[in-house]
């Protein structure tokens, strides 16, 4: 119980200091490895997340998820995002993408305990949103404007979940037309019909739970590798790499969580301990905060 406080008061001091990029927010992260819990058969989850990127943008991003439990084995479940960025560029709102998910687990009496998912991202728009005719750069985009595939297993052993996942994109309609050149700022790369490669997730997470079952604290630990170095298209139709847009981050993540009859509360918090130097795709993040309740019916 002592080393799970330390952890927990770690990853909050680290909150007040670390400068750098949080969670990739391209859908992996929040992919719903695990069937519900909840003792219902629906579910539906309403929450935002608040958080600071590049160049002082700033970001509120509200989602809904319906999560229905077919049997023992089987759930799935709907996600519909949207974001708010602002920022020297002006603020730039709109809805972002569907994620359709199903997911798997078989029943067992063994101690470990495993499911898998598999799921869609879905665009909304062709990511080339703009404020009065100006191109915006992708930190401002509410989509990647992909279709994605996702794709995890996990494993549940005791008060520990080990989760691996790979986020795939299959079908490119990113139009985006940003060109830093001109702009009149160099803090956005140019990302002008911008393509995005794949990336792979593992996470660990350890559960507290306080005595009366009321509370519970997850801190958990993320590795994010992007596999490949994204690239775009200049004036002369070419199409050029990004330097320094592969590579890992590695971001810690507290879920703190009160949990009633029919639904839960919960608070998230994250930030980075390692970094890219470069995500032209708009999705840094200096921390996050979320906020969500979630009932069952």
């Amino acid at each position: 119980m002592k080393k799970s406080l330390f952890i927990v008061c770690l990853l909050l001091s680290t909150l007040q200091y670390t400068r750098a990029q949080g969670c990739s927010d391209a859908g992996i992260c929040s992919l719903p490895v695990t069937a519900t819990s909840m003792p219902t058969k629906n579910q539906i989850e309403v929450a935002a997340v608040f958080g600071a990127g590049e160049a002082d943008t700033r970001y509120i991003s509200p989602y809904i998820t319906y999560t229905r439990t077919f049997s023992e084995r089987w759930s799935g479940a709907v996600k519909i995002t949207a974001s708010s960025a602002s920022g020297s560029f002006g603020r730039r709102s709109a809805v972002g993408d569907a994620y359709l998910s199903s997911t798997y687990s078989p029943v067992t009496e063994r101690v470990y305990k495993w499911s898998f998912t598999g799921g869609l991202k879905i665009p909304f728009h062709d990511a080339n949103l703009s404020i009065d005719n100006r191109p915006l750069p992708m930190d401002y985009q509410s989509s990647l404007g992909t279709i994605d595939f996702l794709g995890g297993a996990n494993l549940n052993y005791k008060m520990w979940d080990f989760n691996v996942a790979v986020q795939v994109p299959v079908i490119n309609f990113n139009a985006n037309s940003y060109v830093a050149d001109f702009s009149g700022t160099d803090d956005f790369p140019t990302t002008n019909l911008f393509e995005r490669k794949p990336d792979a997730l593992l996470r660990a997470t350890y559960t507290v739970k306080t005595s009366n079952k009321y509370f519970s604290f997850k801190p958990n630990l993320l590795f994010i590798y992007h596999l490949g170095t994204d690239t775009y298209e200049d004036s002369d139709g070419k199409r050029l790499s990004i330097a320094g847009s592969d590579g890992l981050t590695v971001n810690g993540n507290l879920i703190s969580a009160y949990h009633y009859k029919t639904g839960v509360i919960e608070l998230s918090l994250a930030t980075p301990f390692a970094v890219r130097k470069v995500r032209p795709d708009g999705l840094t993040r200096e921390w996050t905060v979320g906020i969500g309740i979630r009932k069952g019916f």
